[in-house]
């Protein structure tokens, strides 16, 4: 269970405040909430209860039929007028109908091909929630560090301010300090409309608003995609990624709307047998039609119903001509599918891999940033550096602090993405992921502490 049961009991007595908002919980809440994966879910149930309808083509079909009927006869041997009542039983059995058997193979090719969109609209829904949760987390710390960065303009402002007014420097350098302010403050603004909108697609997912997520921690693992082979990753997802599957589940449908076209010029074969009364009133004498007076008559019959076609207005050849156009579409349709997903597999394959190294590489520039800028900032007291050096220094550290936040979410997305591409993709990768997070994961805010206290030349 992902949480005890013990603290699931204890809050149905104590109030508590309302918990932050892991992965596992936004994706219970999209499966229950999300139209898409209601929609696929839909379609799926359709086809397999289309198939059921196809099958019903080829049993048996038993009728109660009646017929009620009123005769006037009227003419130089005869001059009655009577009713006639028929009622009965009528049995169709299909005994050579090859198109009815051609179209309940494309049912039930669509039908799996309506699972397969099934499976990856599951598959869509668990990368949707985690790129919708993680794009929050970004949009958190990118608000986070410009917030940071504009307090640390407005600080270097406010000092600009004081040295020129005690003569130690140059209105330039005034202006300067102001205008990284000002540009840090639209930022500010930018970032939380930015965080607004993540906020905002997460909650269309998820049918609620999610406010207080929590965090990745900062030990979380990068691992390398296993097997460590882009060939081997692109074989997986030729033979398990569900786009494909459902592409060739639709042309072998085709393929089978093909031969029903092509049944057209065959015969068809039914047995048919009916069982029934027929009932006459109102005749006086015996019927030159019927041959009997008023009474009650039965009937039983056994027929073989045989219908050879032989011109339908040239409508078969023309289905025939469709269909086969059908046919190629959709394999062309699947070899585009198999293309796409052959090159995204091996790009996201190379893609996680770039992001960690990425990761990496950005850990070292935010110790390397923030040592330039305490430099930076150390020669600017003594008078060897100027304010643009210095607000530079400020601007690149940050950024350095963003762009390492964003290394890592892009890693876990990627990830994900590349699982998808390959068609491994399940809940358990989010039970996984989930792990790793934490409502009280330090934020950006503990990288920035943890960068003043580390010598960048550390392990060169």
């Amino acid at each position: 269970m992902k949480k005890p049961l013990l603290t699931g009991l204890v809050g149905l007595f104590v109030a508590q405040p309302s918990m932050a908002l892991d992965l596992i919980d936004a994706y219970e809440k999209a499966l229950a909430y999300d139209s898409g994966i209601a929609s696929a879910r839909a379609t799926y149930e359709a086809q397999q209860a289309n198939v059921d309808v196809t099958r019903s083509n080829l049993l048996p079909q038993l009728d109660a039929v009646g017929t009620a009927s009123h005769t006037d006869t009227d003419g130089p041997a005869t001059d009655e007028s009577y009713k006639s009542y028929t009622y009965g039983l009528e049995l169709t059995q299909p005994v050579f109908r090859l198109d009815a058997w051609f179209n309940l193979d494309a049912s039930e090719f669509q039908s799996e091909s309506a699972r397969a969109d099934y499976s990856l609209a599951q598959q869509q829904l668990i990368l949707d929630v985690a790129t919708a949760y993680f794009d929050v987390l970004r949009a958190e710390d990118n608000l986070t560090t410009v917030k940071a960065a504009e307090a640390a303009f407005e600080r270097q402002y406010d000092q600009a301010q004081e040295r020129f007014e005690v003569g130690l420097i140059a209105i330039t350098e005034v202006y300067e300090s102001r205008a990284s302010y000002d540009a840090s403050k639209s930022e500010r603004i930018a970032a939380e409309g930015d965080l607004d909108v993540a906020r905002e697609q997460l909650s269309r997912l998820i049918g609620e608003n999610a406010e207080d997520l929590q965090n990745l921690e900062q030990d979380f693992p990068l691992s390398r995609p296993q097997p460590m082979d882009p060939a081997a990753w692109e074989n997986i997802a030729l033979q398990q990624n569900w786009r494909i599957q459902s592409a060739a589940y639709q042309l072998q449908s085709n393929r089978s709307l093909l031969d029903v076209a092509k049944a057209g010029h065959y015969p068809t074969l039914d047995l048919s047998a009916s069982y029934g009364n027929t009932e006459y009133d109102g005749i006086n004498q015996q019927s030159p039609t019927q041959g009997t007076q008023d009474g009650t008559y039965t009937e039983g019959v056994i027929a073989l119903n045989l219908n050879v076609p032989l011109y339908e207005g040239s409508g078969t050849e023309a289905s025939i001509r469709q269909q086969r156009a059908q046919v190629v579409a959709a394999q062309e349709s699947l070899n585009t599918v198999r293309r796409d997903v052959s090159v995204n597999t091996r790009s996201f394959y190379r893609t996680v891999n770039t992001n960690i190294e990425s990761v990496n590489s950005q850990a070292q520039t935010i110790v390397s940033r923030r040592s330039a800028l305490d430099a930076t900032r150390a020669g600017y007291e003594v008078g060897t550096r100027n304010i643009v050096e210095v607000l530079d220094a400020e601007r690149n550290y940050y950024e350095a602090l963003r762009d390492y936040a964003n290394a890592r979410y892009d890693y876990v997305v990627n990830t994900l993405n590349l699982k998808l591409t390959a068609g491994t993709l399940s809940p358990q990768d989010l039970v996984d992921l989930n792990r790793w997070l934490s409502a009280s994961a330090p934020g950006i805010e503990a990288i920035a502490d943890e960068s003043k206290t580390v010598d960048p030349m550390q392990g060169q």
